[in-house]
């Protein structure tokens, strides 16, 4: 969300660059004109508040789309005509323009929301998400390109979605944005890859009525037809064809990296399938805690158990707006992918289940990073000379972390075999923004659930106190919905920590 945000200026700034060429040429370039004036319309909306408008996720996906398909088009009506002057400005800014892969991932972000939070397309296309306020509508056209992001992904289940929600956008539109025969070509392979060869020959049929001698039409047409003869040949039955209209149902495939938990983790992001019975939710505690630890007899924690199995603890008020902004400050720069330990190598590497961004920021940076090591420190009681450096995230639109553990499991006998440190024993994460919707934290063991609140910090111990990795703390973060979501976290280790955390055999097992 953060590198996205320079998107929103240089947008402003192609606009002023297009317009002063139109200037040159108002009257043969009223095409061009138009466009204009619908970017810069959303470009000063967009400026305003930049990371505000960057919350909503289709605002994302259009900001990327602009780039990638409506700027393109618009270059390419320049080129029919002397424009050297706007051309040569483009050109100094195209080395900042996103990537087909960034196209790629803002699409697959609003899948991903779509498949957590149950999002219905045609709310999406109509400006319809939970309850937030002035979100953008999709045009016919805007729809076509999420199909067909999907469609070269392989996903069909979301590549028929999307193209049916562009007809339907597309019979609303005047002027239509988008040739409804480009439409129909895709839905028509998507629809027959989903199981349903009647409906896809019927709209091939559609697809030749606007437009006879489409090459691919014409083969599809006989493709479509003869595996309908041989299906019925099969069945004893010569059958109609017009069976078309048969309506058929059709499922989400399994995600390829299929999750035991998926449905629950998905659940748990909506707010269902929380585990905590009335009888439990009486014994959590809020409260004022010193520890015995005589800087919080002036300035006592706030601690409120919202779970106790595993026993998770938000601390509230933490840390101040300003140590945010710092933070923030200090971390932006810094910002890259974030990265996954590999089980088996010890190496750090990419994935799918992790999209976000972070940075690592250590106490010589600067003075209000030794500071909160210190309030961690003295809080949890634990010694920070073995602890990570302050980890500082940054989840955009659609950014998640998949169900996984903090601790190294006994099979991952290369994990954090270079700090020499031990285990993670605890872990502390720092909610450094409110999100709009989406974001959550959520333990799938356990069914637990955790908002985020700006100013609080979560805290959980990840081993027992037999030293055991709790299997109970497995958890997530939810796709970020509308918003961005910033943390920072500071992973414990064991060392250090053997007179401060009291040792209990399994029998005598406690969980806190």
């Amino acid at each position: 969300m953060s590198d996205m945000e320079h998107l929103v200026y240089l947008e402003s700034e192609m606009v002023d660059a297009l317009k002063e060429y139109l200037r040159a040429e108002q009257a043969r370039l009223d095409t061009l004109t138009k466009i204009a004036d619908e970017f810069e319309s959303l470009s000063k909306k967009a400026t305003q508040d930049a990371e505000e408008y960057l919350y909503h996720p289709v605002n994302a996906f259009l900001t990327v789309k602009r780039f990638m398909v409506d700027w393109t088009n618009v270059n390419q009506l320049v080129k029919e005509d002397v424009a050297s002057q706007y051309l040569n400005n483009v050109s100094q800014h195209e080395g900042y323009f996103p990537t087909p892969e960034d196209l790629k991932g803002a699409g697959k972000a609003l899948f991903r929301l779509q498949d957590t939070y149950k999002l219905d397309s045609t709310d999406i296309a109509e400006g319809r998400i939970y309850d937030v306020q002035d979100s953008p509508h999709l045009t016919a056209q805007d729809c076509f390109q999420l199909g067909r992001i999907a469609y070269e992904d392989a996903d069909n289940y979301y590549s028929a979605m999307w193209m049916n929600e562009a007809i339907r956008q597309l019979e609303e539109e005047n002027p239509p944005t988008i040739q409804k025969a480009w439409i129909l070509d895709y839905l028509a392979y998507s629809t027959y890859i989903n199981g349903d060869p009647e409906k896809a020959l019927q709209l091939t049929y559609e697809l030749l009525e606007i437009d006879p001698y489409h090459e691919r039409a014409n083969g599809n047409k006989a493709y479509f037809e003869n595996e309908l003869e041989t299906v019925a040949r099969q069945r004893g039955d010569r059958g109609d064809i017009e069976e078309a209209d048969r309506p058929k149902e059709v499922k989400r495939s399994a995600h390829l990296d299929y999750l035991p938990e998926r449905d629950k983790y998905e659940a748990l992001c909506r707010g269902e399938m929380v585990n905590m019975s009335p009888e439990r939710e009486k014994k959590l505690k809020c409260r004022y805690r010193h520890y015995k630890r005589p800087v919080l007899y002036l300035q006592p924690a706030k601690e409120e158990v919202v779970f106790d199995k595993p026993k998770l603890i938000l601390y509230r008020d933490v840390i101040t707006d300003k140590e945010i902004s710092r933070i923030k400050e200090l971390a932006a720069p810094k910002l890259r992918r974030a990265t996954i330990q590999n089980s088996v190598t010890g190496n750090l590497e990419f994935a799918e289940y992790r999209i976000s961004k972070s940075a690592w920021l250590r106490e010589t940076d600067d003075e209000v990073v030794r500071r909160v090591n210190r309030r961690i420190g003295t809080i949890t009681g634990l010694t920070m000379e073995t602890a990570e450096e302050l980890q500082v995230a940054n989840y955009g639109v659609g950014g998640h972390y998949e169900p996984h553990f903090d601790f190294a499991r006994k099979e991952e006998v290369n994990a954090f075999k270079e700090l020499n440190t031990g285990n993670r024993i605890a872990t502390w994460l720092f909610y450094m923004s409110d999100v709009a919707a989406g974001g959550a934290t959520v333990f799938v063991n356990a069914g637990a659930r955790l908002r985020p609140e700006k100013g609080s910090a979560a805290f959980w111990y990840n081993l027992l106190q037999s030293g055991e990795g709790d299997y109970s703390t497995r958890h997530a973060a939810c796709p970020v919905l509308v918003g961005s979501k910033w943390v920072s976290n500071k992973w414990i280790h064991e060392y250090g920590q053997e007179f401060r955390r009291q040792c209990y055999y399994p029998e005598e097992q406690k969980y806190y």
